[in-house]
């Protein structure tokens, strides 16, 4: 197949990796480059076959390459395969469900072995869901970072955590509908229920929501049970006061557990912008009612 445009041009004898982003709820969103490539491409590499014909369907797009399933458990059997048709001449179109290919989705191992093979690889700007839900979070989004999807089990969850209780920027991450609450809760547990987030919900779709607030508030709210798919936006955190010391952050949590905060949400609390964990707060807690008095 031959063509000026750049997606689908290359070195002589070489064929083309393009990844094209694709709509993430709404098929008027596909630029008409997406539309283009779609009809043109020599083989369409997809997540889910039957949502790439549909959306081609729905766009008026005849495929007429060769469409292949290419899911996360056959990306690395299907790969060469698809870097051969590249070196052989084929320009590889690749698309996943919605979004960006290769970002929380397959397409990373194709990439690096088109790179490593020296092969062109383009790129069709489109829909991700990663600077969609920054854009409407009213975050700070001078400087962000994405950190995929949170862990699933709840001790690497709260360790993960732990590593954002000091991080200045804006985090995005994913997360499944039916572990929203737990993981919002122990957000608010390790970050202290003051943070800031954001829980973008069915983003670009018919029922799209954006909660804003405090990660204890919002913990609250997706307890009743949350739908859809799920981009979370946290505030980077509060910046830290170096000159306070151990004992007095021990003593802060020591009063809120007084009160009646349960001890390792109160010491997660106190920890908020000091330059100590939770864990050490905890352990001065404990080490200073051993004392004797």
């Amino acid at each position: 197949m031959t063509s000026s445009d750049p997606e689908t041009s290359g070195e002589p004898g070489l064929g083309r990796l393009v990844l094209a982003g694709t709509p993430m709820g709404q098929p008027d969103d596909a630029s008409p480059r997406l539309r283009r490539a779609l009809g043109e491409a020599d083989i369409v590499a997809a997540e889910d076959t039957r949502r790439t014909r549909a959306l081609a369907a729905a766009l008026g797009v005849e495929i007429t390459g060769r469409v292949l399933s290419y899911y996360d458990q056959v990306e690395a059997a299907r790969t060469p395969g698809l870097v051969e048709a590249i070196t052989g001449g084929a320009t590889v179109l690749l698309v996943t469900d919605a979004g960006m290919p290769s970002v929380s989705d397959p397409g990373y191992r194709l990439v690096v072995a088109c790179a490593d093979a020296g092969l062109p690889i383009t790129c069709l700007p489109g829909p991700s869901a990663v600077t969609t839900a920054l854009a409407l979070s009213a975050m700070p989004s001078e400087r962000f970072c994405f950190d995929g999807f949170a862990p699933r089990k709840q001790g690497a969850r709260q360790d993960w955590l732990a590593e954002l209780r000091t991080q200045p920027r804006t985090v995005v991450f994913f997360e499944s509908p039916h572990r929203l609450a737990q993981t919002l809760a122990d957000a608010a547990q390790v970050l202290g229920p003051d943070r800031r987030a954001a829980v973008c919900r069915e983003l670009t779709k018919t029922y799209e929501e954006v909660r804003r607030g405090r990660l204890v508030d919002l913990a609250e709210w997706a307890a009743a049970g949350v739908k859809g798919e799920i981009t979370v936006v946290l505030a980077g955190a509060p910046a830290v006061d170096e000159t306070v010391g151990l004992d007095q952050v021990a003593a802060h949590a020591a009063e809120l557990a007084d009160d009646g905060v349960r001890l390792k949400e109160a010491c997660a609390q106190a920890a908020t912008g000091t330059p100590f964990s939770r864990r050490e707060v905890y352990q001065a807690v404990l080490e200073s009612r051993s004392e004797p008095q």
